[in-house]
């Protein structure tokens, strides 16, 4: 054989063999891909791993007293890993099975020891590495759960596996509920503060490690967390539970005593703009009325006479009239439509007495006869007091506004719109944004945002606080100010709210309404119903609160006066009655003491128990739990001592026992000093605190 044949021999023996190697590892391929592919995936499953989401423990709500309106407690899914460490051998696990079946059956009550005994067994048999043992497990008794036979071997070896998971609570139930809101991945800007404030109360994810196993489940491979979650701010509410409770207590009296479909009720702060008391109803059956809509800022509808408030003051402010002008009431006829008041009675009054008793064919003829040549200079001040504006509330849902302009909508009629605009028609608004226009007129012409959070904490320490943006600095002049404030009087003391919401005791300024509210496909003319309201302010004369109450189909009487006004004077009174800062220039909410003994600060409860038994007349009617003592030349003065979380108490004059419980509920560390009283503070009341904080007390 000569070179080239033996060369070439060589390279086709290579050739062939790299060939045969292919073939082989493709052969081999296939055999892996497609014989034994199921038992490969089956391994590579039970070696996988992955990181999943561990859910943050949610902030907490806070109504503006303190009391927690909304919490996250820990709830714990239970599973077992039937060949954990500590139990794998199957003379340990055998020997307490049936004491396991028998502890587990006593603390849920779900099933006999002995199904529960079956069960372990059967998973033990199924090699169980996740066995769901139970749900929705409180941390007590997971506790205690830790203690039972296999489970007690040891933390990770005896096989138990708590998920932790956050179950949200309202330890008010239904108080303000709807306002508090839910988490609701499903709504874009979810539901109440609990949706709009998301980004600050879910707080931020951690992350866990987790182990595929047979079946497709995964298992954790750590017990605690590999990223811990960031637990979510706290959210500090303008709410008080006491008006809230309150204003929800008056409204659904009344809506069963009248039948009506729904209401609401909005109780401000005048000058900061900060909601205290918002409540909502619908009705789900007879006598029955649940919170499933907030008609407070969602609820668009015809505002009624409430809303000849806009009508006269720009009327006042143009100086067209004057609250003397004379106008006839009665009726009115327009092209097509005759306007008629509730009571019709054909005289010849004063623009003051026309509001005061709601005469829709005065307003209407005054508003058509000044403005029917140019509406746009009326539909004017309507935009200038952003009456068609949106208020850009802290919880999602407002409705946006419907306000009419004959530049802009299509369906303005020359004949009727101007006129029926003028008593309430022909345009949406909801009644907050009443409540905010009758809030300016309180405010002395400022018109302020509502709020509905003013701060929020996180350790207890601010990170964010807000204030209520002002949306006109000036709604009109004083002089007409002063003007529509005495009209607002005249209608509880002269006018159409006199028999119902005026009180003696204390001024009242405000205006009842009573709108036909249309059908979404047969307009007015499909059965009537009406919408009875009241809003105003109190006190008159140095306004705090402002209130609206709006009844939706009240069967029977359905006048804003009667329907409404019983609930606005019961709120107004109660509020009024517990507040005497609104009638009493001391700067302290209870009276003071001329002839009583000398008395510590203290528990307001104890302190009153005692004066009843030696017979003295009681300090004070007292909603606080504790009170401060402030020695005045008039005497001695009890003022109310109210607690808030993240504050220092004002603990001065009290005994060591009092003053101890009050620093220890605000997490502070406290030193004493001395002996009888408390006569000085190192932090001063009102101070910012954390907890863990130390603070130190002198007693003399």
């Amino acid at each position: 054989m000569n070179i080239r044949a033996n060369i070439l021999l060589r390279v086709y023996l290579a050739f062939g063999l790299i060939v045969l190697f292919a073939f082989a590892v493709f052969l081999r391929l296939g055999q892996v891909q497609f014989v034994q592919g199921k038992k490969w995936k089956a391994m590579a499953d039970s070696l996988s791993t992955r990181y999943v989401n561990v859910e943050a423990t949610r902030g907490n709500i806070y109504s503006n007293d303190g009391s927690l309106l909304a919490t996250s407690i820990p709830e714990y899914e239970l599973r077992m890993d039937m060949f954990a460490g500590g139990i794998a051998d199957d003379k340990v696990f055998n020997e307490k099975v049936d004491s396991l079946g028998y502890k587990l059956s006593q603390i849920f009550q779900d099933k006999t020891a002995k199904e529960y005994a079956r069960y372990l067994r059967k998973g033990r048999q199924d090699s169980a590495r996740y066995l769901l043992i139970h749900r929705k497990v409180g941390y007590a008794d997971l506790k205690t759960i830790r203690t039972f036979p296999l489970y007690n071997i040891g933390k990770y070896s005896g096989g138990l596996i708590a998920v932790q998971q956050n179950k949200r609570i309202l330890p008010f139930q239904a108080l303000a509920a709807r306002t508090i809101g839910y988490k609701n991945e499903n709504v874009a800007n979810g539901v109440g503060l609990e949706g709009a404030y998301k980004e600050y109360i879910n707080g931020e994810t951690g992350k866990r490690l987790m182990q595929r196993i047979a079946g497709g489940v995964y298992i954790p491979v750590n017990e605690e967390a590999e990223v811990a979650p960031k637990d979510g701010a706290d959210i500090i509410s303008t709410i008080d539970v006491n008006m809230q409770d309150l204003a929800q207590s008056a409204l659904e009296k009344q809506l069963i005593k009248s039948q009506a479909d729904h209401g609401t009720v909005i109780l401000m702060e005048v000058a900061t703009g900060e909601i205290r008391a918002v409540a909502n109803f619908s009705k789900v059956e007879e006598g029955v009325y649940k919170e499933k809509f907030n008609y407070a800022i969602a609820g668009n509808q015809d505002p009624g006479s409430t809303f000849k408030l806009a009508s006269y003051m720009a009327l006042l402010e143009d100086k067209l009239i004057d609250t003397n002008t004379m106008i006839g009431t009665g009726y009115y006829q327009i092209p097509g439509k005759l306007i008629t008041d509730s009571h019709p009675k054909i005289e010849t009054v004063t623009a003051k007495k026309a509001f005061e008793t709601s005469s829709n064919a005065a307003i209407a003829k005054l508003i058509n006869m000044h403005y029917g040549s140019d509406p746009i200079k009326f539909t004017d001040h309507l935009y200038d007091w952003h009456l068609n504006q949106k208020m850009d509330l802290q919880i999602p849902g407002e409705a946006r506004p419907v306000v009419k302009n004959p530049k802009t909508n299509k369906s303005w009629n020359k004949n009727m719109t101007l006129p029926q605009m003028a008593y309430g028609y022909e345009m949406q608004l909801t009644p907050l944004k009443m409540l905010t226009l009758y809030n300016a007129v309180a405010n002395n012409g400022k018109m302020v945002q509502p709020i509905f959070v003013k701060e929020i904490r996180r350790l207890g320490n601010p990170i964010e606080q807000f204030k209520a943006r002002v949306i006109n600095d000036k709604i009109c002049s004083d002089v007409t100010l002063s003007k529509i404030k005495k009209m607002l009087e005249g209608v509880v003391t002269e006018g159409s709210g006199k028999q119902v919401v005026y009180n003696p005791l204390y001024p009242i300024a405000g205006k009842t309404g009573t709108a036909q509210v249309a059908d979404a496909n047969k307009g007015y003319k499909a059965n009537k119903q009406y919408q009875a309201s009241f809003v105003g302010y109190f006190p008159a004369d140095k306004p705090k609160y402002s209130l609206i109450v709006v009844i939706n189909d009240p069967k029977g009487a359905y006048y804003g006066a009667t329907v409404s006004g019983p609930v606005f004077r019961e709120i107004a009174d109660r509020i009024y009655a517990s507040d005497m800062q609104m009638y009493n220039d001391v700067p302290t909410r209870l009276v003071g003491n001329t002839g009583t003994p000398p008395t510590k600060a203290g528990q307001s409860k104890a302190t009153q128990k005692v004066y009843k038994a030696f017979g003295f007349k009681p300090l004070f009617a007292s909603k606080s739990e504790y009170y401060n003592i402030i020695d005045t030349s008039a005497g001695t003065i009890f003022q109310e001592n109210n607690e808030r979380k993240g504050v220092m108490p004002n603990v001065t004059g009290m005994g060591l026992k009092d003053a101890l419980y009050l620093l220890g509920n605000a997490g502070l560390k406290t030193r004493v000093f001395g002996a009888g009283k408390v006569v000085s503070q190192s932090i001063a009341a009102g101070t910012k605190v954390g907890k863990g904080l130390g603070v130190q007390i002198e007693l003399n």
